[in-house]
């Protein structure tokens, strides 16, 4: 597809696209981890019209076989196959996601769908209060109805690249690997830690809160800013060698997107980040 949006898309650039020729599907991924019911119900009182609803614990994870998966593991390719079929998409659509939370969630879609061999696939810059501000069409209740009878999307190589808990724990301590930690500062030390039963991070990681992706009013910093922010905390360390977490593989994706939107390159995700670690026997871990 030529002209695609990979990155970011402006509300206004949405609003042009939904008037034009192009097939496009949006998805709504709000949530909330302390009340994981929050994100249906903002979306079934109000959301971008047309907008699929994409749940973090229904659409976008597994349930996990035990606690060294995470909170929420990546599900089968096969299953979210069959989801995405039956929203009716196909490798012709462009899709936008969104959420109201900074992009804290919307991430995770964008990146699966990398991951399904999909590379048409934006964040609306700003989320939800950008597409309102603009003036952009709303709607309620329910959302579209499942496309009956659909295959699954046809998966392809993918365009992004994980990493599990073992062949990220045999390369701790070695040249060649910076891990970068998107949790909260506090999280990050070990000071807090409300999520997961163990405080603190993977040694030698280094700290960039998603929020510092962001400016006031929830959109992307410039490309200009985003690429000297990166460069003061990789201090001379190869971009290639980076790989993204959080707490559970979801926050951590709006530090992978602002790095490629700073020019440098895709990085890997490890999607169990600190709850599959410290569930993990063995794992080192650093407090401070």
């Amino acid at each position: 597809m030529s002209g695609m949006y990979t990155t970011l898309i402006s509300a206004p650039e949405l609003i042009a696209l939904q008037r034009g020729s192009v097939p496009t599907l949006v998805f709504d991924c709000s949530f909330d981890l302390a009340n994981p019911s929050a994100g249906q119900v903002q979306y079934e009182e109000q959301h971008l019209r047309g907008a699929w609803r994409a749940d973090l614990n229904r659409h976008l994870s597994a349930a996990g076989d035990s606690p060294a998966d995470g909170r929420h593991p990546l599900p089968a390719r096969a299953d979210f196959a069959a989801w995405l079929g039956r929203t009716g998409l196909t490798p012709g659509h462009q899709v936008v996601v969104y959420d109201r939370q900074g992009v804290n969630f919307c991430g995770r879609l964008w990146w699966m769908l990398q991951w399904m061999g999909h590379e048409a696939v934006a964040v609306l810059d700003g989320g939800f209060p950008a597409w309102l501000a603009a003036g952009g069409a709303t709607g309620s209740g329910s959302g579209p109805d499942p496309v009956p009878d659909a295959a699954p999307y046809p998966a392809r190589e993918p365009l992004a690249t994980a990493i599990d808990t073992a062949p990220l724990a045999a390369r701790v301590g070695t040249v060649g690997l910076t891990v970068i930690d998107a949790r909260a500062t506090a999280r990050f030390r070990g000071e807090v830690e409300p999520l997961d039963p163990v405080a603190g991070h993977i040694p030698g990681a280094l700290n960039r809160p998603f929020t510092d992706n962001l400016l006031p009013d929830g959109r992307f910093k410039s490309r200009e800013q985003l690429r000297a922010e990166f460069d003061a905390l990789l201090a001379g360390r190869d971009p290639a060698s980076v790989v993204h977490q959080c707490g559970s593989g979801v926050s951590a994706v709006a530090n992978l997107m602002a790095m490629e939107l700073a020019g440098l390159g895709r990085a890997v995700l490890y999607p169990g980040s600190w709850s599959a670690w410290c569930n993990t026997s063995g794992t080192p871990r650093a407090r401070g």
